[in-house]
């Protein structure tokens, strides 16, 4: 039975993550480790939390004799590490935390992996995601390709560059198998509501306004959360030793077009007056450092791998407003701290 740790895995991308690979291969047995900041929330996987394959285990990667122990205790042959602090007006704001997150909490998994298999790479796997941020801004032509050199332009973005190249040089030092994917902009069901979508569909919900910094027309490419599990799972599986994977939903959309969009559709699934909640829409100052467009080329996981999104921008969009909406009592819990009290009654 292999054992697999996954970090971060309360959290929006690594919740899907677990879920795939808990329903896909019964015969892993998956570690959920997680420190349960804001983000990470149990309710995420409430379906799942029974499994006799599961194990939920609360914990901080920044705690390096914690995670040495926890290494060697259960022996984990195979690391899929998603915990991050991710949000980068947060990174603004504090940098060094996501110093202490991304990059030494990154360098205290690695250390304890090597520590515990040095010698001993066959079938093992150090498996990091990171970001197309880390390529930093484009301009108005060209995608970025696992070939694009590193120019991050916000702390965060710093962080999971620094957490890249320390990946990869112990790959190169210490011969760690690693693979490295660096994806979109992700969004779907359970992410917390500090992101665009998210947090502008609980904002049309409860008729608050929608912060659009500058003149919103920032361009992004957006990758629904269940096809990036799908494709973790594939480069996990598949993806050769020490590559690199882009991993894009080919979806470019500039802010305020992607907003008018989830305006149009809430108008329409809430009952409401056409362009009732784009009048909700208000242009605040723009962020620092704010990178002008992202756009990934994710033709080699295409091709090498035969992996594609399964839905268009529109499709998952929908998806997505349907879940908030038909979860609304995940979303007042996580958004009022009663996730806290869940927590203690489950775990304390």
């Amino acid at each position: 039975m292999k054992k697999i740790v996954i970090t971060g895995g309360a959290g929006f991308i690594g919740s899907h993550v677990v879920r795939t690979f808990l329903n896909k291969y019964p015969k892993y047995q998956i570690f959920n480790l997680d420190a349960l900041t804001y983000a990470g929330n149990l309710e995420n996987l409430r379906d799942i939390e029974s499994r006799p394959n599961y194990t939920f285990i609360k914990g901080d990667i920044v705690d390096a004799e914690f995670i040495d122990e926890l290494f060697q205790k259960h022996q984990f042959e195979a690391v899929i590490h998603l915990a991050a602090e991710s949000h980068v007006d947060r990174s603004i704001a504090d940098p060094l935390s996501f110093v202490k997150t991304n990059v030494i909490g990154t360098m205290n998994l690695l250390n304890s992996f090597k520590k515990l298999w040095s010698g001993n790479w066959e079938n093992k796997l150090f498996y990091h995601i990171s970001t197309d941020e880390v390529y930093g801004s484009l301009g108005p032509n060209g995608l970025f390709t696992e070939q694009t050199s590193y120019d991050p332009n916000s702390p965060y973005s710093a962080s999971k560059a620094s957490s890249d190249h320390f990946v990869r040089a112990y790959g190169e030092t210490y011969g760690l198998p690693f693979k490295i994917t660096n994806c979109s902009n992700n969004y779907g069901p359970n992410q917390f509501p500090e992101k665009l979508i998210p947090l502008f569909i609980s904002n049309i919900i409860n008729n608050n306004p929608l912060p659009v910094y500058g003149d919103g027309k920032y361009t992004r490419d957006w990758l629904f959360v269940e096809d990036h599990a799908k494709a973790i799972d594939l480069v996990f599986h598949e993806g050769k030793n020490k590559e690199t994977y882009n991993i894009g939903g080919f979806n470019e959309w500039q802010n305020i077009e992607l907003i008018h969009l989830l305006c149009k559709i809430m108008d329409r699934k809430l009952g409401r007056t056409v362009n009732e909640s784009a009048s909700l829409i208000t242009f605040v100052k723009d962020r620092p450092g704010h990178d002008l467009r992202y756009a990934i080329d994710a033709s080699k996981i295409n091709k090498e791998l035969g992996w594609k999104p399964s839905v268009t921008f529109e499709e998952g969009l929908e998806k997505t407003i349907d879940w908030y909406l038909e979860n609304d009592i995940w979303l007042n819990n996580v958004t009022s701290g009663t996730y806290q009290e869940y927590y203690q009654k489950q775990y304390s």
